[in-house]
């Protein structure tokens, strides 16, 4: 498990959603309908959620909707609108963001300094919902491999504690467990066919984010080494089916350390599944398992 950027085609919005959301960049060439009605919707939501107006928020909020904080507490939409968590980045000023638009699901990422923030909007019937909102603080988790010496990889490669339940989540269950043989093989050629060239990985014990490129850099450095680290073995997860597109949120219990809580997007591409965002954030408050 590691980290971030999504490097995307910056386009300045400015007349066309307005001076409210003119610094955003986004990742299309033209802004279509639902580009604009997303950034729309999430920048009344971040507006609402800094200055605590849990009525605005309410309304957009998914009913499977998780809030996770920096400190890696997740709250379910009940608990956020019974005592609404104050946003890492405030109203976001000065932040900059970026989104990613896969059919029935935008991602929105925004960030500032250390500070990052994903937000994962899903489109019901009622219009677009906010199912993932999750944040990140850049190097506050000492870094070091999930699995110091573990070369061999059962769960998540072989085995998980998660049953798919229809095909597209089977076969990113196989497209997950090929990329994390990879990882456990220090195989950049394994690993890579599974991710999305827009691929981005934030993380609570990396300094900054990193790209698909700069995971190929640090797989090819450990088959150097010859360093075992295994991937932290799955707890438990979630699936979110919005036809090319799957949000994954699960927990994990590296060998060593604490548990990390990660938010992940799924896309369907040229007929395969392929990791497109991975946010990961520790979990603070939990005790961390010995080596």
């Amino acid at each position: 498990m590691r980290r971030y950027p999504f490097v995307p085609r910056a386009l300045i919005l400015g007349a066309v959603l307005g001076s409210a959301l003119a610094f955003m960049s986004v990742s299309s060439v033209t802004v279509s309908a639902d580009d604009q009605s997303i950034l729309q919707a999430d920048h009344e939501f971040v507006q609402a959620a800094a200055k605590g107006d849990t009525a605005i928020v309410g309304k957009v909020l998914d009913a499977d909707f998780t809030w996770t904080d920096a400190d890696g507490k997740t709250r379910a939409r009940a608990e956020v609108l019974a005592s609404l968590p104050t946003p890492a980045l405030g109203d976001e000023s000065g932040a900059q963001v970026k989104q990613q638009i896969h059919s029935q699901v935008g991602a929105v990422m925004s960030g500032r300094d250390k500070t990052h923030v994903l937000r994962v909007w899903v489109r019901r019937p009622t219009g677009w919902r906010l199912l993932v909102y999750h944040e990140v603080t850049l190097g506050r988790q000492a870094s070091g491999p999930s699995g110091p010496g573990v070369k061999d990889c059962e769960n998540p490669c072989k085995t998980l504690p998660y049953k798919p339940r229809n095909e597209a989540e089977q076969a990113i269950v196989t497209s997950w467990q090929a990329l994390e043989t990879g990882v456990t093989n220090h195989d950049a050629a394994a690993w890579s066919p599974h991710i999305a060239e827009e691929f981005v990985m934030l993380g609570s014990s990396n300094d900054h984010p990193l790209t698909k490129a700069d995971r190929i850099a640090t797989l090819n450095l450990q088959k150097q080494t010859g360093f075992g680290s295994a991937p932290a073995p799955l707890v438990s997860a979630q699936m979110f089916d919005f036809g090319d597109a799957i949000v994954m949120t699960s927990h994990h219990q590296p060998y060593t350390g604490k548990p990390v809580h990660v938010s992940r997007l799924w896309i369907k591409r040229n007929g395969q599944w392929i990791m497109a965002i991975s946010y990961q954030t520790t979990v603070q408050a939990a005790p961390a398992k010995a080596g």
